[in-house]
């Protein structure tokens, strides 16, 4: 099972869209995908149209609202064939007060320990994480072993690249096996200067990471408001033929790691 973490220091820039888009592909694709939503404003279910009675706070913690025990296996929301999602939103805020209050030795590792699905299950964890570092985030970088990052070809994008990479180093020092295997240039418009000169500064620096862009395409700014993911609500459109092209990277990545 491969483990990806969708991850940047700085908001805007497609996290959520793309978690989306690329769990849902490769569920397309007969990949068995857990979608896992790690920001306290729980934009994943809202993006899928799904209203998921609990989330990753129930996961972990195995309770409900009123005290009583609930087992992991019913906080996981089916949502498309091959594609569960674990909702994230405000109870995040309550899970990581609690994450904190575990002891030191197994604080940073309690998603790890819990997310362990019974062999065979599923094919991709997907993390769509939120642009804080506090205790969630680095259970979620001690859970993964890839990370995908996507930057805007837009404003000061590379700046916020610089403040994850000094997290990500961080991360590594506790879980070695976590690579940035992919960075996802996003909202490239090919008609300014802008955008051609931060995407070939990419290149220059990250050649094996870059991915081939994603174009700004006002279908995918579209495709939440009806709860559908690009495939659903515009297959033909610029934004799903480069969502396909990153799902065939990222399936074609396993192939030769396999």
């Amino acid at each position: 099972m491969r483990k990806i973490a969708v991850a940047m220091a700085k908001g805007g820039v497609g996290k959520t869209t793309t978690a989306v888009n690329l769990a849902h592909g490769l569920a397309s694709q007969g990949k068995r995908v857990l979608l896992v939503d790690c920001d306290t404003q729980g934009q994943v279910a809202k993006f899928l149209g799904e209203k998921p009675p609990y989330g990753l706070y129930e996961f972990i913690t195995e309770r409900r609202d009123d005290g009583q025990y609930i087992a992991r296996n019913n906080t996981i929301h089916p949502s498309r064939r091959n594609l569960w999602i674990l909702d994230g939103g405000i109870r995040l805020v309550e899970l990581k007060n609690w994450l904190g209050e575990q002891p030191r030795e197994i604080r940073q590792t309690v998603l790890a320990q819990k997310l362990v699905p019974k062999e065979g299950k599923l094919d991709f964890l997907i993390f769509d994480c939120a642009p804080s570092w506090d205790v969630l985030s680095v259970n979620i970088l001690m859970a993964a072993n890839e990370v995908l990052c996507p930057v805007a070809m837009q404003g000061p994008s590379l700046q916020g690249l610089k403040t994850f990479f000094r997290y990500l180093q961080s991360a590594q020092k506790l879980n070695p096996d976590l690579r940035l295997e992919y960075i996802l240039p996003t909202m490239f418009d090919r008609r300014t200067r802008h955008s051609h000169d931060i995407f070939n500064q990419l290149k220059q620096y990250f050649k094996r990471q870059v991915c081939d862009p994603i174009h700004y395409n006002v279908r995918l700014s579209e495709a939440p408001s009806f709860g559908q993911t690009i495939f659903e609500y515009a297959v033909r459109a610029q934004g799903a033929c480069d969502y396909t092209y990153l799902i065939e990277r990222i399936m074609n990545h396993g192939d030769r790691q396999e």
